[in-house]
């Protein structure tokens, strides 16, 4: 079997040296360089897996050669060295396409780590979790996401809620080297303020009250594969300086230890808040944004995405129709078109629970106009912090109406389920969804 064949670009013979001897233990054959010009001519004849290169050369510098390698086309991973703390250089660097960034003095564990990662990349398989659709719009995220999949960089993900940021994350880290580690989601607006420091890091026994013994932080959880931190935003500031500094340094500190543990975890996050104007008021940190914001990834709201509602009404009818085990239902011509006309400021989710209220009230196996309840209006834009939670307060009348038809019959559901005008198991579902006892 061919053994795999690195570039080592850097103007220090004793450097080249080292990271050649660790590549060679690493089983890979290892070229080395000093200058720009002649990395340019070995990667322009020879068939690499791996660059690494140094930052500060003789005839130009390591952001010069990445860029220089995406203008060929040269999809090749290729990690920076910088020197240490030069965070700015390293974000500059995973900008312009670099996989990965490693600090001088160059850790050696580091190193084998981020070359693992890399060489995983040519065994990678596309992943399994797709996001349907047609439309351009929804091409142009796969396309970004199999990009960007490709790299180590943090990526932030945007869009309104319920427009499927979490199943974006996914599949960046089904597409990537680190798709057969943990992929680890965690809802930062979740965790109480208290524990969150806990919940991300971990701690010892006896470090505070209630620590009763010692736990693994998220962080930990998550190591060799990728973490997720949807709406960052909730970030409590203090927390947002710990963050900045795990990012920044790759280790983390376990309340109650004194020494710190290295990890290694690609951070992907998301918000639908903006952002930038965050930074503005002074509710999110600037270094923070700049930090975690390397690529930006926005996911289009569902009105922008044309027919593929009917795509999406089609896959989520028929796994909703499988729950209750009965046959998918037809969408009606006339329900087809309410679809269409809705804005849907609560975007995929909204579409779901409008189709899992449908599915209920239909009879015949045919969802009509009827059965579609929507909150009202025509397509436009419009901001999703001014929508009324319409799901909440669907679900409460329909716990309302079940209960009290419930009350009526003296709780027999067949004759519960014929006064609403619903299949005994649609009722069951209903039930079941509701959490009514």
């Amino acid at each position: 079997m061919t053994k795999p064949h690195a570039l080592v670009v850097d103007d220090e013979p004793d450097i080249c040296e080292l990271l050649a001897i660790t590549l060679e233990r690493m089983g890979i054959q290892a070229d080395t360089c000093g200058d720009v010009t002649c990395a340019k001519d070995r990667l322009s004849s020879h068939n690499y897996q791996l660059c690494l290169t140094d930052m500060e050369l003789p005839d130009g510098d390591g952001l010069e050669l990445v860029e220089w390698m995406q203008n060929q086309g040269l999809t090749i991973p290729v990690a920076i060295i910088t020197a240490h703390g030069n965070i700015e250089t390293a974000v500059r660097a995973l900008k312009l396409g670099a996989f990965d960034f490693i600090s001088k003095p160059v850790n050696l564990q580091d190193l084998r780590k981020l070359v693992d990662s890399a060489m995983r990349l040519s065994t990678t398989d596309a992943g399994e979790t797709k996001l349907l659709g047609k439309s351009d719009a929804i091409n142009n995220v796969c396309k970004m996401i199999a990009k960007v999949a490709r790299s180590q960089a943090p990526v932030h993900i945007t869009g309104e809620s319920g427009t499927g940021k979490e199943l974006v994350a996914q599949m960046i880290h089904e597409q990537s080297s680190r798709q057969n580690k943990p992929f680890t989601p965690v809802n930062c607006g979740a965790i109480p303020s208290e524990l969150m420091e806990s919940e991300l890091f971990g701690h010892k026994k006896g470090s505070f009250t209630g620590a009763v013994s010692d736990k693994s932080g998220l962080f930990q959880s998550a190591e060799g594969g990728t973490l997720f931190l949807d709406e960052i935003a909730d970030l409590p500031l203090s927390m947002q300086v710990k963050l900045l500094r795990v990012i920044q340094e790759k280790t983390v500190r376990p309340i109650g230890q004194a020494e710190e543990v290295s990890i290694d975890v690609r951070i992907l996050s998301a918000t639908h808040k903006n952002l930038d104007q965050l930074v503005k008021t002074g509710q999110f940190r600037e270094d923070l944004y700049y930090r975690i914001n390397v690529i930006e990834l926005n996911v289009p709201p569902l009105r922008e995405r044309g027919n593929d509602i009917f795509l999406l009404s089609e896959h989520i009818l028929a796994r909703l129709a499988a729950d209750m085990q009965i046959p998918p239902p037809t969408l009606g011509a006339e329900a087809q078109s309410k679809l269409m006309g809705y804005h849907f400021p609560g975007n995929v989710r909204e579409l779901e629970n409008t189709l899992e209220r449908a599915i209920t009230l239909s009879e015949d196996n045919t969802i009509k106009v009827t059965d579609i309840l929507l909150k009202g209006g025509s397509k436009e834009v419009k901001d999703p912090a001014e929508t009324t939670d319409l799901g909440k307060a669907l679900d409460d009348v329909e716990r309302t109406a079940i209960m009290n038809a419930l009350e009526e019959t003296r709780f027999n559901k067949t004759a519960a389920a014929k006064k609403l005008g619903l299949s005994l198991r649609a009722l069951r579902y209903r039930i079941q969804k509701l959490n009514i006892d």
